[in-house]
């Protein structure tokens, strides 16, 4: 048989594969190549020190790595207006604030005209403080602060969610906090931003919440840890930095591309960065976005 013929028989062999491909319906044709992240966003309390001193420059350093999206822990003294300038100067958006437990309540509604005027679409808390969980019943109101900050919000045209610690998935009384506020929370009201290295530290693994509880995590915050550490229910807030635990997403041990297949399903709208206490914070989030950048699943 001749050289052409062997080409040839190759070609329509490859051809009719080519052609059968081309049939597949999309949606596997998208499980079978490549997805990533559009825009990856960071969690300026990640900077926070380096803010302090010049706001609009850290932010300027932000957007030169590449970030699209940064979400705020803190303005500084900058009005609104001043921060929204900012944004707009170098080309970021700003779907999130984090605002704290004890400023959902009367200081609500000037939280929310503030955030309005940046063009925020979500208004986090991020924790609750150490002495008001000792309270046995304060899951329970916390659950219903949240469904009151969520009709104010939505009213606003906004959204209001909670993001976790490792904590809430410590088991109280035989319950977890996490699996109560999940089940207490109006989903329609209340957003989930899953922080991904604290739900892994306390040893509960993200996929199964992403799949028991669909489209309820429209952020999530991604940071890498380099073990697994001892956890109680009390401890700092920057519980397991100072142990030098917290690393650059991509060189620790959580399985990135295993989590975010499942994005879809979760209902992930931001993945943002953070470090809660980093050596070299620039430095830092360069590596992170390096590697959530090339990444694909």
């Amino acid at each position: 048989m001749s050289f052409h013929a062997i080409n040839r028989r190759t070609f329509l062999k490859t051809a009719g594969t080519a052609a059968a491909v081309s049939l597949l319906p999309g949606r596997l044709l998208w499980a079978a190549g490549e997805h990533k992240i559009d825009k990856v966003g960071v969690q300026l309390y990640t900077v926070r020190d380096l803010m302090k001193d010049d706001f609009e420059g850290t932010i300027a350093k932000v957007a030169q790595i590449g970030y699209k999206e940064v979400e705020f822990a803190g303005y500084f003294g900058r009005t609104a207006d001043q921060v929204k300038a900012v944004l707009q100067k170098n080309g970021l958006k700003a779907p999130s604030t984090h605002v704290q437990y004890d400023e959902l309540d009367d200081k609500l509604p000037s939280v929310i005209e503030f955030s309005k005027t940046i063009g925020l679409e979500y208004i986090i808390c991020p924790w609750i403080p150490e002495d008001l969980r000792k309270n046995p019943d304060i899951w329970k109101q916390a659950s219903e602060k949240f469904n009151k900050c969520g009709e104010q919000s939505k009213k606003a045209g906004m959204e209001f969610g909670y993001h976790n610690h490792w904590f809430e998935f410590l088991p109280v009384n035989g319950k977890k906090p996490y699996d109560e506020l999940l089940a207490m929370c109006e989903p329609n009201l209340v957003k989930m931003e899953m922080d991904l290295c604290w739900i892994t530290a306390a040893g509960s693994d993200p996929v199964a919440y992403f799949e028991k509880y669909p489209g309820r995590f429209a952020l999530v915050h991604v940071k890498d840890i380099k073990k697994i550490p001892k956890v109680t229910q009390g401890g700092s807030q920057d519980f397991g930095s100072s142990l030098n635990e917290l690393t650059e997403v991509g060189s620790g041990i959580i399985d990135w591309k295993r989590i975010f297949a499942h994005a879809d399903q979760a209902g992930i709208k931001h993945y943002i960065v953070e470090h809660d206490k980093p050596n070299q914070p620039i430095e830092s989030i360069k590596g992170s976005y390096e590697y959530l950048s090339k990444l694909r699943w």
